[in-house]
């Protein structure tokens, strides 16, 4: 017994020695505690006013999103009941993150201008020439490799001696000036119960002027060498763009050229020119393939479109004047006289 009460008196006279240095912090659990339980306090204070500020209000579902996402309540747009966000409202968030609350994510400004008086002719004409006649549009191709190449060889010497570029309006409307007179119908109008024709070629060209479209009009194209076409072109156009064209110089006109390829139009319908009865509309020149003797060749093409009024155009006309028109500009040299040189010269 005298031994058992020594071996116990030694265990407590050394943590009496030891707790003051070593044991102290673990040991006092009061301490501890209380340090844990103030730390366990402020953190969950501290999450939540990182995910959801007090002043916000949410479903627990949308409360969850904002602290799994950290979403900036602020970027968040409610829509729920007194401004309760919703599930949908954070996932809106989420997917339009530059967003800014309050604001629609697209625009939907609407703004309204008075047409101008040129616009209400433009559109007043353009209805009455789908309504007023029988319009039909026939279509064809054109191997461009001849122009071109003749355009290459001569356009320097061209500009020279006439002091404009060699283009193709006057290819085209030469052509169309032959092949008018030869198919007179395409180059006359209805005028009450009777047709009009023409024997001359008075040639509208449409041109896109800053306020929209106008129609000026070469007089007596038929007569003007290919200088004379290009000069006449190039004042009309800068007159259009500077809104210097007068009513004479609009008025009139027995057949329309459109060339809707500068902007790059491969194809399209164009809508006639009322009262003419006819309109051409070229196109871009666009390389493909095509069948040439047999052999896949790649050639410079251009559609070419002639809408008519079927009220006095058959189509056996209108298609005969667009293969003619595509036979001149595929062998410039048929546009010196009209037709074949050697038939020129032998006057066949």
């Amino acid at each position: 017994l005298a031994s058992i009460d020594e071996s116990a008196a030694k265990p407590e006279a050394a943590p009496v020695k030891e707790a003051p240095a070593k044991e102290a912090a673990p040991t006092k659990q009061p301490e501890a505690s209380g340090n844990g339980q103030a730390k366990s306090q402020e953190a969950p204070k501290t999450e939540q006013a990182s995910a959801k500020p007090a002043d916000v209000k949410a479903t627990p579902v949308a409360s969850a999103i904002i602290a799994d996402k950290k979403v900036d309540p602020k970027t968040v747009t409610p829509s729920g009941f007194q401004g309760k966000i919703l599930k949908d409202d954070v996932l809106n968030a989420l997917a339009n993150p530059g967003r800014v609350p309050g604001k629609q994510a697209f625009s939907r400004d609407e703004k309204r201008d008075k047409m101008s008086n040129l616009r209400k002719t433009i559109s007043r004409r353009l209805v009455e020439a789908k309504n007023s006649t029988a319009m039909l549009t026939t279509f064809n191709e054109v191997d461009m490799s001849r122009i071109m190449e003749t355009r290459t060889k001569y356009k320097d010497k061209f500009k020279e001696l006439h002091g404009v570029n060699l283009g193709f309006m006057s290819f085209f409307t030469k052509a169309c000036c032959f092949a008018l007179q030869e198919w007179p119908s395409v180059n006359a109008y209805i005028d009450g119960d009777e047709i009009i024709y023409h024997s001359y070629c008075d040639i509208s060209i449409a041109v896109s002027a800053p306020k929209g479209l106008v129609v000026p009009v070469i007089r007596n194209a038929e007569s003007l060498d290919m200088a004379g076409i290009e000069k006449k072109v190039v004042e009309l156009a800068t007159k259009a763009r500077d809104s210097k064209l007068t009513l004479e110089e609009m008025q009139g006109g027995t057949f329309t050229i459109t060339n809707g390829g500068v902007f790059g139009s491969l194809m399209s319908t164009p809508i006639i020119n009322i009262p003419q009865a006819a309109i051409l509309g070229m196109h871009k020149i666009q390389e493909r393939p095509v069948v040439v003797n047999g052999q896949i060749v790649i050639k410079p093409m251009m559609y070419v479109a002639l809408s008519y009024d079927h009220r006095i155009i058959d189509g056996r006309e209108s298609v005969s004047f667009l293969v003619r028109v595509k036979e001149f500009l595929e062998n410039p040299e048929l546009l010196l006289f009209g037709k074949d040189p050697v038939k020129a010269l032998l006057e066949l």
